[in-house]
């Protein structure tokens, strides 16, 4: 296992979503992945699963055991993994060299997931920075916040700031009298110096900021996984070496993805005219599927690179090991 992701983040944020999304990606991508579910109280995994900590132990043996509530239970499980440490180090030695996503406990508080609803409300904007530099502060891990489901945050009203300002976390300051018009409470002279202290907080820090996902578009989950494999490493030579497909080439050579302001255009700005163009381009690729005759048996690998659309070239020979 020379590469891996920690996928942690609140109850609901979608690290189970994602780790599926991303395992068919890789997949798609041929890169070997693997899934490790590392939840004792996710008994309903949608990927497929490699290893489970509900071989071991599963939340509801010991809150009924240990009569423990959820959280507890939680705790308890994770300790009885800590314990049985050579069970998990068996399983992942089984895993070979595949590339491995953990999915943790929603309880935990490294990929760090949050809803980009929060962006809807400075008073959630705010508690999402502090807990992701909380975060980042306490894994020594490298670290990566992620604003998820960024396809749904049109639907929510209009942002009194473009997505940048959220994403690249700039000047807080701006951020206040929103603060204070979402509760008159806000406007307390005490709570106007506590305010400005948590923004200086984290301006101070200049820890945080965030990528943006929509888990089921290919272009977002490929920015993303470009920004993860910067961050592990993995896009400076991965264990696979010069076997690498010509489209893991190009993902390891910078393949171009969306920067915040493509990613503004096409979930906020000009969502609607997005849809109907790629529902158009679906359309005219299952016409064009339909009238191209049949040429025998063309193999798993090509069929994906040709699902993901055309890889540019890359510019890179590759030399397989004989």
């Amino acid at each position: 296992m020379p590469f891996a992701q920690l996928i942690i983040g609140p109850p609901g944020s979608g690290k189970s979503t994602y780790c599926n999304g991303m395992q068919q990606f890789l997949s798609a991508i041929g890169r070997k992945c693997s899934v490790v579910n590392l939840d004792p109280a996710n008994d309903r995994t949608s990927y497929p699963c490699a290893l489970d900590i509900r071989d071991l132990v599963t939340l509801e043996e010991v809150m009924a055991d240990e009569e423990l509530g959820p959280n507890g239970g939680v705790l308890w499980a994770l300790e009885e993994l800590e314990h049985n440490g050579d069970w998990l180090d068996e399983g992942l030695k089984g895993l070979g060299e595949d590339y491995v996503l953990f999915d943790c406990p929603g309880q935990l508080v490294a990929l760090h997931l949050t809803d980009s609803y929060c962006l809807t409300l400075p008073s959630l904007y705010i508690s999402t920075l502090l807990l992701s530099l909380r975060a980042m502060l306490q894994m020594d891990l490298p670290h990566l916040n992620v604003m998820t489901k960024i396809d749904k945050l049109s639907s929510y009203g209009p942002l009194p700031f473009n997505l940048d300002f959220y994403t690249e976390v700039q000047d807080l300051s701006y951020l206040l009298p929103h603060l204070a018009s979402e509760n008159p409470v806000m406007r307390h002279p005490k709570f106007e110096g506590l305010n400005n202290a948590v923004v200086q907080l984290v301006e101070d820090f200049g820890l945080v900021g965030f990528e943006t996902l929509a888990v089921e578009d290919k272009k977002s989950m490929m920015t993303l996984l470009q920004a993860i494999d910067r961050a592990g490493g993995y896009a400076f030579g991965g264990a696979e070496g010069a076997n690498d497909t010509v489209w893991q080439v190009a993902m390891r050579e910078g393949m171009k993805g969306m920067t915040i302001h493509d990613v503004q255009e096409r979930w906020i700005d000009r969502k609607e005219e997005f849809d109907e163009l790629e529902a158009k381009q679906r359309e005219e690729e299952e016409k064009a599927q339909e009238m191209r005759p049949l040429t025998g048996d063309r193999g798993e690998e090509g069929s994906d690179v040709e699902e993901m659309g055309p890889v540019p070239d890359s510019g890179v020979t590759i030399l397989r090991r004989s």
